[in-house]
């Protein structure tokens, strides 16, 4: 586990947690987790949370299993750091993969790791990563994306989703829902799973009819979402809605209503066992085939697909 000063803590924890896990669920020390930073000691997390490196960077020999470089504030700082970041290169060549969790990719990226590769990082910079690394594909949708050894995370809790991935490729799909059990996590995401919900992908209009007509399809979507419907709520013509609404939400009435829909099909799909119509109708989908298409879509996977590898545990 690659740190630097201001490191986000669940970066850091989460990962190692499922892998502790891992080890306790097989019964024996699959993992040997080892934290390094350019200076090995005392380091803070951007909360204030203290911590006590290892190792430092230039001190490690041997092969690595994985290398993971955590994210957080202080990546701004770590990759302007030529120890931090020849010190990743190195590493890289001997690992069996290499990861990053949220902003970590950059400084995968800053060591030339991610070139002509795809990637993905913490929503709210996926844009940075792509201007400031052209070499780089940029997916910033994934929770998690792998090209060839390596795999990058989105923010935050999605580096346990990455890990629980990790612990599947080696110890098998049982010892990994064991471990997310233990964890009380999700089974597991799918990586091309969002990481976006309806409510943090489209902002909240400031004209008070469109607000309303937000507010009427997250609370009703299965009722009437249709732009005639929503126009009519917000006392407005059907055109002028349209535009305004796309205008100050930033996506089209049809796609938000897609997007409430499908994201009220999940919660039904892992909390409940109401079958695939049923969820259909109550999410406001109409149909099964209907839900079907925008799961994959905006999901890219079944509904079917979704609960099995999303069901609570």
């Amino acid at each position: 586990m690659v740190l630097f000063p201001g490191l986000q803590g669940l970066d850091l924890v989460g990962p190692v947690e499922v892998f502790a896990g891992a080890n306790k669920a097989a019964g024996r020390g699959v993992y040997h987790i080892v934290t390094a930073a350019v200076h090995a000691g005392p380091l803070r997390t951007h909360s204030g949370l203290g911590l006590v490196v290892d190792t430092a960077l230039a001190d490690l020999r041997g092969p690595v299993d994985t290398l993971m470089v955590v994210g957080g504030d202080g990546t701004y700082d770590a990759v302007t750091d030529p120890d931090l970041v020849d010190g990743v290169r190195r590493l890289a060549a001997r690992s069996r993969r290499v990861t990053s969790v949220c902003s970590g990719a950059f400084v995968l990226a800053q060591a030339g790791l991610l070139d002509g590769r795809r990637a993905t990082t913490h929503w709210s910079v996926c844009d940075l990563l792509a201007e400031a690394f052209p070499a780089v594909t940029v997916e910033p949708d994934p929770i998690f994306v792998r090209d060839g050894n390596v795999a990058t995370s989105a923010g935050v809790t999605a580096g346990m989703d990455l890990a629980l991935a990790l612990v599947e490729d080696d110890l098998g799909r049982d010892v990994a829902l064991t471990v997310a059990r233990q964890l009380v996590l999700f089974l597991r995401r799918p990586a091309n799973q969002s990481q976006f919900s309806a409510q943090l992908g489209a902002q909240m209009a400031e004209r008070d009819g469109i607000r309303d007509a937000q507010r009427h399809v997250l609370d009703h979507p299965e009722a009437d979402c249709s732009v005639a419907a929503l126009a009519r709520l917000a006392t407005m013509s059907e055109r002028h809605f349209a535009r305004c609404f796309t205008d100050e939400v930033g996506v089209t009435p049809a796609r938000y209503v897609e997007r409430v829909r499908v994201e009220t099909a999940r919660r039904l799909l892992e909390d409940t066992d109401s079958g695939v119509k049923a969820v259909a109708a109550a999410a406001g989908f109409g149909t099964a085939e209907t839900m079907r298409r925008s799961f994959l879509r905006v999901l890219r996977t079944s509904p079917t697909e979704y609960r099995n590898r999303f069901r609570a545990a």
